[in-house]
């Protein structure tokens, strides 16, 4: 394996991918609803205490009448959906939330909301969706003292809060690299990123939260919650701890501090930031991909998450995606990306070593870029775009794909012959485990933690010249060849592990495209739906907040 004699120029974007390039992010999530809580009618924990904010005072609704009304419907990242709601209403302050969600329930109309705009599906763009919420305003980042926690608003996109974090106490989360990718639904559905393999999920330093719920009265309300076994909303905070955006309640500002952190220094209270990364990036193009090639590839890289997964792992510091597109472009039929701490000692033979055994046995050699980078630049400046529509389908695995199912993504991920055929479509392999694993199932609502990757299976097309029904038909092809010994779909067991909520796929609650007779919530959440069901009769009895995958209140 060489450095190629002109190696292009490696930037943040390329080390670390991102939706800019295989249309999702690996971190996003749904708009920043979240599972509520009742309480009075300022924020609650445990004592009474005032919304923060503005007085309350009500927003303007923006109607279709509104020169920012078509922005606003535009906000959303996948071009698949444009919803055309009553309104708007873009608030500041929990004050203004609680009475944005106040009016929608007695003028009868169902409420969204949105923070970053980066939910998949339609949960936010539904035509049944005639008032949304825009938290955008929402960003304020800092330290609260009483708490010993970072507060973070929901509107707060991923790049202001490593940058804050950074610059102020050289902390960080372990969340996603999409710099746009707003904070409010990217942590209740989990969250994770570059850094997880070494810290987690982002959900793992989750303090506590504060949510706006309406009672079984219809009163708005908010309440905090904490992860305090003896607090009394203890099972609201579970609930935001991987639960997925859009179900119960709207989450106006968030407080991380790690389990375990003790003293009044903000710097000790998250984990440390790296000062920069080693970056690399590994491409075997198509044309030197035979069959036996692309197969030994794909399960050279599982196997070696099988036996690198574990949080004493000398790798749990290195963060990698093995992608692989159907297009011909030399050099972009298959990229193994990633970075590691530049700090970790012999960082540059562990990246050397790792490329060397998941390229072992493939023919071509590939070509490898291995430059430093920044941390706060890798994970602040790689945006998106939002021109695009796309169909994303996800899976866990707990171990590397059987030989049938190297087949099928061979044979669907191959380039065709005749340009006219061809699909763009994406496979990603998330490198997943690490400290993610040192939780327990059922401690957050996260229950897939012993798996070894996170696998996004992606098709796009462009809006001008196509109706997308090719794209869908093909990866929904590809996902169902995948699972066909379960029934279309990836049930846990001992290979898949089920599927991740922030990459929301409605496909998994059609009888048609999921013929296991296994449920899209046990895809999702296993053994922890029944809480969430709890959880949900409790602070949303009117069951107000809901979309196509959102959790259904226990009867």
């Amino acid at each position: 394996m060489t450095e190629p004699e002109n190696p292009e120029r490696v930037t943040p974007s390329s080390a670390v991918p991102s939706r800019r390039h295989v249309l999702a992010a690996t971190a996003a999530g749904g708009a920043a609803m979240a599972v509520g809580a009742a309480g009075t009618a300022g924020a609650v924990d445990g004592r009474s205490t005032p919304s923060t904010g503005a007085p309350t005072t009500p927003t303007t609704p923006i109607g279709p009448e509104d020169p920012r009304y078509l922005s606003l419907t535009q906000r959303g990242c996948n071009a698949r959906f444009v919803g055309k709601p009553d309104y708007f209403r873009v608030v500041h302050s929990t004050a203004e939330v609680v009475d944005a969600v106040q009016r929608a329930v007695r003028e009868g109309r169902r409420i969204a909301v949105r923070s970053g705009g980066h939910c998949f599906e339609d949960f936010v763009d539904h035509p049944d969706i005639k008032a949304v919420i825009d938290m955008s305003p929402m960003r304020e980042i800092s330290y609260d003292a009483e708490r010993r926690a970072f507060c973070v608003e929901p509107g707060a996109q991923l790049a202001e809060v490593y940058r804050e974090l950074f610059i102020g106490w050289g902390v960080t989360i372990p969340a996603g690299a999409t710099a746009e990718v707003g904070i409010g639904g990217h942590v209740v559905g989990g969250g994770y990123g570059v850094m997880s393999r070494r810290d987690g999920v982002s959900v793992d330093h989750l303090y506590a939260l504060e949510v706006v719920v309406v009672d079984k009265d219809g009163t708005a309300r908010a309440v905090i919650a904490k992860r305090d076994p003896d607090d009394p909303h203890h099972d609201l905070w579970w609930a935001h701890t991987g639960a997925g955006g859009g179900n119960f309640g709207v989450v106006t500002r968030y407080w991380f501090r790690s389990p375990g952190a003790r003293g009044e220094d903000p710097t000790e209270l998250l984990p440390k930031a790296p000062a920069s990364f080693l970056a690399f990036r590994a491409g075997w193009s198509w044309k030197d991909l035979d069959t036996r090639d692309f197969k030994t590839l794909v399960r050279n890289h599982g196997q070696w998450c099988e036996g690198n997964s574990d949080p004493d792992s000398p790798y749990a510091n290195l963060f990698s995606v093995l992608m692989v597109n159907t297009t011909q472009a030399a050099g972009s039929g298959a990229v193994l990306a990633g970075v590691i701490d530049a700090a970790v000692p012999g960082a540059r033979r562990l990246v050397d070593d790792y490329i060397a055994a998941v390229g072992r046995g493939v023919g071509a050699e590939p070509a490898i870029r291995r430059p430093p980078l920044s941390w706060l630049n890798a994970l602040t400046s790689i945006t998106d775009t939002r021109s695009s529509p796309f169909k994303v389908k996800s899976a866990y695995l707990r171990k590397t794909y059987t030989d049938r199912q190297l087949d099928v993504l061979h044979e669907h991920l191959r380039p065709s012959d005749d340009p006219a055929a061809r699909i763009s479509g994406t496979l990603w392999l998330v490198a997943y485990g690490g400290a993610a694993r040192k939780v327990a199932p059922d401690a957050t609502a996260v229950a897939q933690r012993d798996s070894i990757l996170k696998a996004v299976y992606m098709a796009g097309w462009d809006a001008e010249t196509q109706d997308g029904k090719r794209e869908t038909a093909w990866v929904r092809s590809l996902y169902r060849g995948l699972y066909a010994d379960s029934g279309g779909v990836p049930v846990p067991g001992a290979v898949s592990d089920g599927a991740f909520i922030n990459y929301p796929d409605a496909d998994l609650a059609d009888p048609e495209q999921n013929t296991s007779g296994v449920p899209w919530y046990t895809l999702y959440y296993k053994d922890n739906y029944p809480r969430l069901q709890r959880v949900k009769a409790e602070y949303d009895p009117r069951d107000e907040f809901r979309h196509r995958l959102s959790v259904r209140p226990a009867r």
